[in-house]
């Protein structure tokens, strides 16, 4: 036993090297596991933002292009058949056809407003009863692509309809799921009128509408 004596130290500093080693790896491992799992996740969730980004880089291209030919284009300002008609009557067909086109493209409406003659607008300036104009402001619920599909329907529309405003951000717990302020114009003219008038360089407005303050996913 004497002879194993010398040896004693060593292997006592062999157990304790193996011991703290295997501590070291059961700490290590699962950190570093736990290190390859978040890198995977943060590269995936990248991957998804840039990919939302592409995805709004087109739409918000897409917008411009449309406001763009909007303003080069014209198009005819809506003339109500009858006359004699009120002015939220004047804008029956124009809000209604936009209202078809939020549902035609599965889009949701948050809250909806609407402001008419609003002071900024050249033909409300001039004040020659020609025109009656009106803003609408929505806060709406889509996706990129119903987004894309609404903004195309809106410059396809026969008659002008001026987008004042597009303010587009993902929805914080889904960012699948786009919240958009949307403000249109829209023109009539007061009376019945047989010529078509060349859009102004601006445009909206109507009545309320049921089925707002749409709730977003929690």
């Amino acid at each position: 036993m004497d002879k194993y004596k010398k040896y004693f130290g060593v292997i006592i500093f062999c157990v304790l090297i193996v011991i703290f080693a295997l501590i070291a790896f059961n700490l290590v491992v699962p950190q570093y596991n736990k290190s390859e799992s978040l890198n995977q996740q943060v590269a995936a969730k990248q991957q998804e933002v840039d990919k939302l980004r592409g995805d709004m880089k087109i739409v918000q291209d897409k917008i411009k292009r449309i406001k763009d030919s909007i303003v080069s284009s014209q198009k005819k300002i809506y003339s109500p058949i009858e006359s004699d008609l009120g002015n939220e009557t004047l804008f029956f067909t124009l809000y209604n056809d936009v209202i078809e086109m939020l549902h035609a493209n599965s889009i949701k409406i948050r809250s909806i407003d609407y402001e008419y003659n609003p002071q900024a607008d050249s033909f409300v300036k001039a004040g020659n009863d020609i025109y009656f104009v009106c803003d609408v402001k929505m806060e709406l619920i889509s996706n990129y692509v119903n987004l894309g599909k609404l903004i195309q329907d809106i410059y396809q529309y026969p008659y002008y309809i001026r987008i004042n405003e597009v303010d587009v951000k993902p929805y914080a717990k889904d960012k699948k799921i786009l919240i958009s302020n949307l403000s249109l114009r829209l023109y009539a003219h007061t009376a019945p009128d047989d010529t078509a008038t060349a859009a102004p360089s601006e445009a909206p407005a109507a009545p309320a509408l049921d089925g707002a303050a749409t709730a977003l996913p929690q």
